[in-house]
């Protein structure tokens, strides 16, 4: 059963509508019902295949206006690197005892950055860290021997994302409170980012659909024309 609330910001979203990504950042933050400050989320359909290598979309970007939200920092280093991790504002530094604690089911972190040289005894995480995107990659910048430059990153406003088994992107640009101009670029910078990894084995339309949406409110269908520079 909907909400009055949930109603209410349904009735102002035109669902035959395409809306420009100006004309979405606006009502996003129009039609927002709840009384915390949501996450703002960007999905975007693309057309490639996930199945085959060279289309499974993956990468990172950092937003002009950071996420909104203070990301929770793992780094699993050799302890010459602790000090580094630690300086830059990692939340928890160590190896052996976090291996331990993630197979025992501990996953309460965003964002692990893992040396080279600890990830051999890293990859039987996988079953566990992949599910939940945490594993370390190189390809987004969290397998690195600089753990100080990418816990800063990630601080920073450095997003991941990685396509689903339906081509799809979600991922989080900001927060309702945001302007509708900061959610706006955020959003045309991971696009953007997007757009730079297209593969040259995808064919057809490659930016298929895309809409907006925060925390329990009606998504906002976006016209695709009104992103692509």
């Amino acid at each position: 059963m909907a909400t009055k609330k949930r109603k209410i910001a349904d009735a102002k979203v035109d669902k035959n509508k395409q809306y420009s990504l100006k004309e979405a950042s606006t009502l996003v933050k129009d039609i927002n019902t709840t009384k915390f400050d949501s996450s703002v989320d960007l999905h975007i359909r693309l057309g490639v295949d996930p199945k085959k290598a060279d289309q499974a979309i993956r990468g990172s970007v950092t937003l002009p206006h950071g996420t909104g939200k203070t990301k929770r920092v793992l780094v699993l280093c050799t302890p010459d690197k602790e000090n580094d991790a630690k300086g830059a504002g990692a939340d928890f530094v160590g190896l052996d005892e976090f291996i331990q604690k993630i197979e025992a089911g501990w996953t309460d972190v965003d964002v692990i950055v893992a040396t080279p040289s600890v990830m051999p005894k890293i990859g039987k995480l996988g079953k566990i860290l992949g599910p939940r995107n945490l594993m370390p990659n190189p390809k987004t910048g969290t397998v690195t021997n600089d753990v100080a430059a990418a816990v800063n990153e990630v601080k920073g406003g450095k997003i991941t994302f990685k396509v689903d088994k339906a081509g799809i992107i979600h991922a989080s640009i900001g927060r309702v409170s945001f302007s509708a101009e900061k959610i706006a670029e955020n959003s045309q910078e991971l696009i953007n980012a997007l757009i730079k990894l297209k593969p040259s084995t995808a064919k057809g339309t490659y930016l298929k659909g895309l809409s907006m949406a925060a925390t329990m409110s009606p998504g906002i269908a976006i016209d695709t024309k009104s992103v692509q520079n």
